[in-house]
């Protein structure tokens, strides 16, 4: 497997700008990702209990490795005050080579 291939995107929403940043600092913090992107604000149209709902939301994405995905969305879970938080990982198949090894090396 190459380096590019354990490299992953991770997304979730919160609810305000302040959570993205508590959250975002957080996984930096701990290595858990080389970055946090906080992008806001976005407006979330879903059910939820029977009902339609239309809710402010903040985009954080995390650019992490596989070997920290776990570890990554057990940290989240525990700081996001949602009941059933959006959190989704992607893999990231190809981008600037330079990028990847700094994604890795900020997560040593």
């Amino acid at each position: 497997m190459t380096l590019k291939n354990k490299m992953k995107l991770f997304y979730t929403t919160v609810g305000s700008e302040p959570e993205a940043d508590k959250i975002g600092t957080a996984l930096v913090e701990e290595k858990l990702a080389a970055c946090a992107n906080i992008l806001g604000p976005s407006i979330a149209i879903f059910q939820w209990e029977g009902e339609i709902n239309k809710e402010k939301e903040v985009v954080l994405i995390f650019k992490t490795t596989a070997n920290l995905v776990q570890k990554s969305i057990k940290r989240v879970l525990e700081l996001h005050s949602y009941k059933c938080p959006a959190v989704i990982v992607m893999d990231i198949h190809d981008g600037n080579k330079e990028f990847l090894n700094w994604i890795h090396e900020s997560t040593l």
